[in-house]
């Protein structure tokens, strides 16, 4: 994954949180890096620094990894 990389993660209408959208969509290895990612403010949803790891998320939504990659949630 190159960064600045823009991916897309189909969710359909299920319920997801933040860890699970990062997870997902490969751009973190585990639940473990993606919580500290969280935490350290390496993460913006929508525009915005994000800290909530069980964050809900919902089509349309982008998720913004520092250095890494945008992911966009699709239906």
């Amino acid at each position: 994954m190159q960064s600045g990389e823009l991916l897309q993660l189909a969710i359909g209408d299920r319920e997801i949180n933040l860890t699970q959208v990062l997870k997902l969509s490969g751009a973190i290895e585990s639940g473990g890096v993606a919580k500290l990612a969280i935490a350290e403010g390496q993460v913006r949803v929508n525009g915005v620094i994000e800290e909530r790891k069980r964050r809900k998320m919902a089509v349309g939504d982008t998720v913004a990894i520092e250095g890494v990659c945008t992911i966009e949630l699709i239906a």
